[in-house]
């Protein structure tokens, strides 16, 4: 997983750049491909654009609140269904908000785990791609909280030695091929 793009410079585009990839990839992997092709490449470049040039918007959490509703009582991170509890996506602890919106299922053995490490650092630390629901509703937390801290046209280098609750510097841009890749946990 690289951490920047060659010409991404603000919180803004990171946010937008890792959005699009995440689009590339669920593309690919709702249609079952076993690599990407052009048309996903075009999907990102298309949203990517889109979301810059503000023709296009990052969807609402509404969504993933459905579909957290629809998954039932399992956990997020692993598909377990027992010793389940509640877990911060984005720390509490680190500034994480104190809603629903971050909210999920956590069996204990992945919560004690995660513990206060961003979502992202996590995944790595576990060397184990999370499922691609819970990396968009990852990167639409991060994407609120900058545009509510007034984070989003700052330049990334900015933003290095801040206490957040998430790190920008690992925000997925790359992703493993689509079969490598599941929607979500279940």
């Amino acid at each position: 997983m690289s951490r920047k793009k060659k010409g991404i410079n603000t919180v803004r585009e990171q946010i937008y750049w890792a959005y699009a990839n995440l689009a590339m990839a669920h593309s690919a992997v709702s249609k079952g491909q076993k690599k990407y092709g052009m048309i996903n490449f075009m999907i990102r470049s298309k949203l990517f654009k889109g979301l810059t040039d503000g023709t296009m918007n990052i969807r609402t959490i509404l969504d993933d609140e459905r579909i957290k509703l629809d998954l039932g009582r399992c956990c997020n991170y692993c598909g377990a269904t027992a010793n389940l509890s509640i877990d911060h996506i984005l720390p509490q602890i680190l500034g994480g908000p104190e809603s629903a919106d971050n909210f999920v299922y956590a069996c204990q053995s992945c919560n004690s785990s995660k513990g206060k490490k961003d979502l992202i650092e996590w995944m790595i630390f576990r060397d184990q791609f999370l499922s691609l629901m819970l990396i968009r509703r990852y990167l639409k937390l991060v994407y609120n909280y900058c545009d509510s801290h007034d984070l989003m046209d700052k330049n990334l280098v900015e933003l290095e030695n801040r206490k957040l609750p998430f790190r920008i510097d690992l925000l997925p841009i790359d992703y493993p091929q689509p079969t490598e890749l599941r929607l979500v946990y279940v």
